[in-house]
């Protein structure tokens, strides 16, 4: 089967994080950037859309604003969470 080039514009961090990988993992870029894709349009195909994470989350500036407050000042942790952090959960 022939190759197929296609072409697409990508942030100047995204094509360094790119070429970071592919050099420190002896691969080439265009399989790299191909593996990429099949990966994330399997877990398309095959995981409910809620379990997808963005990898860019954009906030409005009320969003943005509560998000940092409670950034800011981060609530106490309840017994379940104290007790996950401990590696305690699930247990009697």
């Amino acid at each position: 089967m022939a190759d197929i080039q296609i072409s697409a514009h990508i942030s100047k961090e995204t094509r360094e994080l790119v070429e970071r990988y592919a050099d420190a993992h002896g691969m080439k870029k265009g399989a790299l950037v191909e593996q990429a894709l099949l990966h994330h349009l399997q877990a398309l195909r095959e995981l409910p859309a809620d379990v997808i994470i963005p990898p860019q989350i954009e906030l409005t500036a009320e969003s943005f604003a509560r998000a940092a407050a409670l950034a800011a000042k981060p609530r106490k942790p309840n017994k379940a969470m104290r007790e996950l952090c401990a590696g305690k959960a699930g247990e009697p």
